[in-house]
This record gives C-alpha cells, sequence and structure tokens, in this order.
C-alpha cells in the first residue's frame, strides 16, 4: 500500500508538471537544440548543401571585430541601462507611494511610457532628436545630431530605453511597498529611526526579493532591445549602436548566414546562464522572503 501511494503521488506530479514540460520542450529546450546543431553546420546553398565545421563559426564570430564591438555595446548599454533603471523606478515608487496631491496622477504619469509601444515611443524621440526643429532645440541642443554620431548615438538609445522601462519596474517596486505593514514605520518612528534610516534598515531590505525580480527582467531586457534600433539608428553610425539581438538579426536575414546567427545565439545564451548563476548565487542570499 506503502508503495502504492508513493507511484500515484509521483504520477500525480509528473502529471501537473506535464502541461510546463511540454511547452518548455516545444518552445525552449528543442529550439535551443537546433540552435546548437546548427551553429555546427556551414551555411548551405541549393548546389552547396550544408557541411559540419564544427566550432568554426564560433572562431569566426571571435575573429570579427564587429563582434568584439557589438559585445562591448550591449556590456555598456546593460551596465547603464539596468542600475539607472532599478534607481529611477525604486525613486519613483516611493514618490508615488507618499501621501502626495495628486498621487494618482503621478502614478499614471509615470507609468504612461510604459504603455506606450516600442515603436510609437522610438518615432516620439527620433522627433526628440531630429536637429533643429526638436524640443532639444528650445533648451540649445538642437544642433547636436544625436543619432548621426558614433559619440552620442548608443547614449541616445540608452535614454529612451531608461524612460521606457522605468515606470515597468515602479509597478513592481509600488506594489511591493504596498505589502509593507505601516506597524513597522511606526515602531522605527517610536525607536527614533529617521526617514532615510528607515528606508535603509527597513524598506529597502524587504524589496530585496522585488529588486532580485526586476534585476533579472532588466538583463533579460538588455539583450533582446531591437524594435527601437530599427526606427532610431539601425545601429549605425559605423556599428556605434548596434546591439547583440539586432547583429543576430541582421546576419540571418541581411547577410543570411543562419549558422553563424546560430553560433551567435548561443554565445549570448551561454552569457545569460552565467549571469543567472551570479545573479542567483550573490544577490539571492541577501534577499528576504519574510
Amino acid at each position: 500500500m506503502l508503495k502504492q501511494e508513493r507511484r500515484r503521488a509521483a504520477l500525480y506530479g509528473w502529471m501537473l508538471l506535464s502541461p510546463a514540460l511540454v511547452l518548455l520542450t516545444t518552445f525552449a529546450f528543442a529550439p535551443t537544440v537546433a540552435t546548437l546543431w546548427q551553429s555546427l553546420y556551414s551555411a548551405g546553398t541549393r548546389r552547396r548543401p550544408p557541411a559540419f565545421v564544427g566550432l568554426d563559426n564560433y572562431a569566426d564570430l571571435i575573429a570579427d571585430l564587429t563582434f568584439w564591438r557589438v559585445l562591448g555595446n550591449n556590456l555598456l548599454y546593460a551596465g547603464v541601462t539596468v542600475p539607472a533603471s532599478i534607481i529611477i523606478a525604486l525613486g519613483m515608487a516611493l514618490w508615488a507611494n507618499a501621501r502626495i496631491p495628486a498621487r494618482a496622477f503621478a502614478r499614471v504619469a509615470y507609468f504612461t511610457p510604459t504603455m506606450l509601444p516600442m515603436i510609437a515611443a522610438a518615432n516620439l524621440w527620433l522627433f526628440f532628436y531630429t536637429p533643429g526643429i526638436g524640443p532639444f532645440a528650445v533648451i540649445g541642443l538642437g544642433s547636436v545630431n544625436w543619432l548621426g554620431r558614433p559619440d552620442t548615438a548608443l547614449w541616445a538609445v540608452i535614454a529612451v530605453a531608461i524612460w521606457k522601462e522605468a515606470g515597468f519596474f515602479m509597478i513592481f517596486y509600488l506594489a511591493a511597498l504596498q505589502t509593507i505593514p505601516p506597524d513597522l514605520k511606526e515602531a522605527a518612528l517610536i525607536e527614533g529611526a529617521g526617514r532615510w534610516t528607515y528606508t535603509r534598515r527597513v524598506v529597502l531590505p524587504l524589496l530585496m526579493p522585488t529588486t532580485l525580480f526586476v534585476l533579472v527582467n532588466a538583463l533579460i531586457n538588455s539583450v533582446r532591445l531591437i524594435d527601437q534600433l530599427f526606427v532610431l539608428t539601425k545601429g549605425g553610425p559605423d556599428n556605434a549602436s548596434k546591439l547583440v539581438l539586432y547583429w543576430i538579426w541582421e546576419l540571418a536575414f541581411s547577410y543570411f548566414d543562419a549558422p553563424r546567427a546560430a553560433a551567435m545565439t548561443i554565445l549570448v545564451l551561454l552569457l545569460l546562464c552565467l549571469v543567472a548563476v551570479i545573479q542567483f548565487g550573490l544577490i539571492d542570499r541577501r534577499a528576504h522572503y519574510r
């Protein structure tokens, strides 16, 4: 009877897991294996079928100067947008959670950029960056070609991404702030703690699970940006604003080099796995779930 109960419990558990396993296998595991397999072959034509080349596609990528330029762009993009979006989102959430006049209007204003489609937001900022006629001309910056200069193009894209993502992350922080019991603030005030001490010693530690969740999503967003590049810069000038996902698309659909695009995709997956291990190994220890 005990063995039958264990078998029944195990069968019940596998039945509960089967929908998720089927979906993950169909849309995650199987495409990953197919991409890895494709990265080991050369690009075939009608007259010459694909041939097994092993790690030659990876070696070609590492030897390509564009690879290092794109990787450096993406590291700079992630290194600026991720902390800036989180800090701005936390500040907006603390402000929107306080007892201020027109609090509902402030929350809607902060979340409005998130509701805009990325293409619409990119076209809006394309007008902002237009030399001579954009709003920047009013403050004396209208003569700068922000999207046409190699030293400013990537920073212009970074500004759009921070503006777009900060409001989205603010919602998670605002929801987490509303779950903090008000008794903790009253106890802190009784003990003589100021506003900054209460925020640093009580609020921020309780927000660590939310910060971990936001951090993971921000890092994922930093390697999947592609749509606003089509509108703003198309990766230019001189690859100054080209990011990883846009280059993968370019390799696959502009240069018709699917094996190199597959190899680049595998490298990105390995990098994300390494970052995830570091995140959950270091940051997760500081997250307080209770």
